[in-house]
């Protein structure tokens, strides 16, 4: 087990010295077994690896939904949720912090990258809240936090890669993440309501619309909810497959595209499949040096001797479950999403199986936790693509914007753990 920690070790310094995740990975991954088996077995090892999952037809799904966000994002559906979020709460105090979060969810539900949702929104929503002389750092960090739900509120990639790394089905993860993520959406427009009652100068309200107006903005978002409805009703029924179901919102999002007057020349279908490559191409190279660097890993024997440990340290399932959580935190606070649930699954699934943990409620769970170490200090990864976004707004008031909204994530956390259920009656239901 020292020598897979000492690669961790490595693997984190090539990280902060600015190495792609990808890279830093597979170098660790290689080496660690050149050292222990030789170069011609790494080679062979690491080649067949990754050939083998090349082929998995599961993975299909991941360039599916980015092509899906892909085709949303350039029709302009981001602005059109916001319109229609601040058509009804805008009025009140604290009404364009509710309308943030309410549009991130919705971009989060045809997106699912929760940098792609912050980055978006960021545009979107900071702009018109500094137009009502809204508080900078509580504007940012409403969004910062509202971009995390871009990876729990399906359809996700990174459920999507927790389902095939950890071998469960990806229709009921996509499922599970539903009351979740309703949960969260409710706690963070509860923790916006308390902030700017505590401080209405943080959040004044807009301006009053009328109902006819209300109507007529909430109706651009028509085709996102039926796209929305008809990918997870069709997983939920069983008529789709997760992968199929990836390919009817992919043509449903092109159709909705086209009839915003989008798509209609080369070069903007040019610019969505270059978009749809790049993206895969890079969770695909992360996916793959993580599988180099697990067998590097099983090698060592740390996943059976951390098993032995634990069942000796006799944690039990939520003590264990604990432990990984604290484990994600401090990751989140460096890593993006994807590298840490392939760098944290292959290590504990054998103590998750032994212990008997529901994999769906840990998968949840697992991903609540990621999204608070990604707006967490000191490196919060959906806080630096705010400020990237918006440069003006300093980090650190950025950082107490969004503290409210961690408390909420934290209370999320503690009742998923506290009634499994939330994350588990959807998907037993479809048993």
């Amino acid at each position: 087990m020292e020598l897979a920690l000492l690669g961790f070790a490595i693997l984190l310094f090539l990280a902060f010295i600015g190495v792609p995740l990808a890279f830093a990975t597979l170098a660790v991954g290689f080496f660690g077994l050149m050292y222990l088996r030789g170069f011609d077995a790494a080679l062979s090892v690491s080649s067949q690896w990754i050939v083998d999952t090349s082929i998995n037809y599961h993975l299909s799904i991941i360039p599916l939904f980015v092509l899906m966000g892909a085709f949303i994002h350039r029709s302009g559906i981001s602005k059109d949720l916001f319109d229609a979020s601040y058509a009804w709460f805008g009025r009140f105090r604290g009404g364009l912090a509710l309308s943030g979060i309410l549009s991130c969810a919705g971009f989060a539900a045809v997106c699912g990258s929760s940098l792609a949702t912050a980055a978006t929104m960021t545009r979107v929503a900071v702009p018109p809240m500094r137009a009502f002389k809204y508080n900078d750092g509580f504007s940012a960090g409403t969004i910062a936090a509202g971009g995390t739900l871009g990876i729990m509120i399906p359809p996700s990639v990174p459920l999507a890669i927790y389902g095939i790394v950890a071998g469960q089905d990806i229709g009921l993860l996509f499922i599970a993440g539903i009351l979740p993520g309703i949960l969260l959406i409710c706690l963070f427009m509860l923790a916006a309501y308390i902030v700017t009652a505590i401080r209405p100068d943080f959040g004044p309200a807009g301006k009053a619309m009328g109902l006819r107006e209300t109507l007529r903005a909430s109706t651009a978002t028509w085709p996102v909810i039926i796209l929305f409805g008809i990918v997870l009703g069709g997983i939920y029924t069983g008529i789709f497959t997760p992968t199929e179901a990836a390919g009817v919102g992919c043509a449903g999002a092109f159709l909705f595209g086209l009839a915003r007057g989008h798509f209609m020349d080369r070069q903007s279908l040019w610019a969505v499949f270059s978009e749809t490559v790049t993206t895969t191409a890079m969770i695909f190279a992360i996916v793959f040096s993580a599988l180099v660097l697990a067998q590097f890993v099983n090698l060592t024997g740390m996943p059976y001797d951390l098993q032995a440990l634990i069942l000796g340290w006799e944690l039990g399932p939520i003590g264990l479950v604990l432990m990984i959580c604290g484990i994600c935190v401090l990751l989140g606070m460096v890593f993006e999403s994807i590298g840490i649930l392939l760098l944290i699954i292959p290590v504990f699934l054998p103590s998750l199986d032994a212990l008997g943990v529901d994999l769906i409620w840990f998968g949840i769970l697992v991903i609540i936790v990621i999204e608070l170490g990604l707006i967490s200090p000191p490196i919060g990864m959906n806080v630096f693509t705010v400020k990237s976004v918006a440069p003006e707004i300093p980090l650190g008031s950025i950082f107490l914007g969004v503290s409210p909204y961690i408390v909420a994530m934290v209370i999320g956390g503690v009742l998923i753990i506290l009634f499994p259920q939330i994350a588990t009656l959807l998907p037993q239901a479809m048993r």
